[in-house]
């Protein structure tokens, strides 16, 4: 009790009352409104969900729905699913252990398998901000008119602004996210709409498993490599390291069991998403038979003849959000790898500029935006590997786990998700690489 008044002490107003709340909800065994009830428990599963609605995500989405309609759509319902138990698990790992899968690392592994590991994760992250720093920018120029390197300019300011909010806690900082992850999915739910798909078509192909030729296999493995990142394996367990601390078993479990939900709801909402993006793409681009398009900006300026000025303006308005949003949960990924591997901790601001060089270099050198965006995605790949097997391996482990520790069912699931991550990666890698 003495230990969790001094965390509530610790705390921001605003995160003091919702730990408070969460805490009495957990001590209750009275029902009540089931969403008042949830309410104090959502939120870190949402700053998750940002890097499953990254800019990345638009890249191959609507590539993979101009080219090949709605035959993909299961890819994405797949994909979103093992993301799910992974997230799941990620946040089980904080929850149980109070230490974050970085952390765990670093006390598990030999010092060289760290170091090398945290250089991976280093450049994963820096690959992630370049996709969403990109995708920003891109957004700016689409809404504004302006040059890219000015949108690359206020995308850094504006991201500043939105992590400047970790001052005043973490409950402001997740209820922006959350709000922009909603504004998104509104977004993507107008633009559904506006494009009038065959829903019988959407339906089939989301629960048929097809592929058309090599092609169709290459721009499945880019979206689930765009899909299952790496770096929100990490966050998502330091954000629930130490939000909310309970040790009794009867208690962990209800904790555990909320944000099961939070992970259900969060990531419902991003596979919404990236089924719309593919959606939009094959309602309009394949069916009017332009399969060759393969840029977010062919796609911005093709919405208008087809969809209307609106549909043109929504779609930019996302891009910018997903941008601004995902780099802004970037940076803060960033921090917890340096910290978590290293014990090190450097100034966010220091880390934004860090990060956002390699983007604006890309800019300044006259690179394709986009076919940055999806060589950042097949970096990301190297990555995956490095994050899902060691939190397979630690979630498995009652010494680590205690009463939370993985049933055996569940470390089966989790490692048949990690074998089929890690052979789609290197499928992938494999063509863009080799047989490309």
């Amino acid at each position: 009790m003495a230990r969790t008044e001094t965390l509530l002490d610790s705390l921001k107003p605003s995160d003091s009352r919702t730990v408070q709340t969460a805490l009495d909800i957990l001590g209750s065994r009275q029902k009540g409104n089931r969403l008042a009830r949830l309410m104090p428990f959502l939120g870190p599963a949402f700053i998750a969900s940002v890097a499953y609605v990254d800019p990345g995500n638009f890249a191959t989405n609507i590539q993979g729905g101009a080219q090949f309609g709605y035959m993909l759509v299961w890819v994405i319902l797949v994909s979103n699913l093992m993301a799910m138990l992974i997230q799941t698990l990620s946040a089980k790992l904080g929850i149980a252990t109070g230490l974050n899968l970085a952390e765990h690392c670093r006390e598990h592994f030999p010092k060289p398998v760290v170091y090398v590991m945290w250089v991976l994760m280093e450049l994963v992250a820096m690959a992630t901000d370049l996709a969403e720093f990109l995708g920003a920018a891109i957004g700016f120029q689409l809404l504004l008119g302006i040059p890219l390197f000015a949108g690359a300019i206020l995308t850094a300011l504006s991201t500043l602004l939105i992590l400047g909010l970790e001052r005043h806690g973490f409950r402001p900082l997740e209820a922006v996210i959350s709000a922009m992850v909603g504004l998104i999915a509104l977004c993507y739910l107008l633009e559904t709409l506006i494009d009038k798909p065959d829903w019988g078509q959407v339906a089939y192909h989301a629960f048929v498993p097809q592929f058309s030729g090599t092609e169709s296999v290459l721009l499945a493995s880019g979206i689930l490599g765009a899909t299952v990142m790496p770096h929100a394996i990490f966050l998502h367990s330091a954000l629930m390291q130490g939000r909310i601390v309970v040790r009794d078993k009867a208690r962990l479990q209800s904790l555990y069991r909320f944000e099961i939900a939070d992970v259900v709801i969060a990531m419902g909402i991003a596979s919404f998403v990236n089924a719309a993006m593919l959606i939009m793409a094959a309602a309009t681009f394949y069916k009017s038979g332009l399969t060759s398009i393969s840029t977010i900006e062919e796609a911005h300026r093709t919405l208008e003849p087809l969809l209307g000025s609106s549909a043109k303006w929504i779609f930019g308005l996302s891009l910018l959000v997903a941008g601004l949003s995902s780099s802004t949960v970037g940076t803060s990924a960033g921090q917890v790898i340096m910290q978590g591997f290293l014990k090190r901790h450097i100034p966010v601001w220091v880390r934004r500029l860090v990060t956002m060089a390699p983007s604006l270099a890309v800019i300044a050198a006259g690179l394709d935006p986009t076919r940055t965006l999806v060589i950042s995605q097949v970096v990301l790949s190297f990555g995956l590997p490095f994050a899902v097997i060691p939190l397979v391996i630690f979630t498995r482990r009652p010494d680590i786990m205690g009463d939370l520790v993985n049933r055996r069912g569940t470390t089966m699931l989790a490692a048949l998700v990690a074998v089929v991550i890690v052979v789609l990666n290197a499928y992938l890698l494999y063509k863009t690489f080799v047989a490309g």
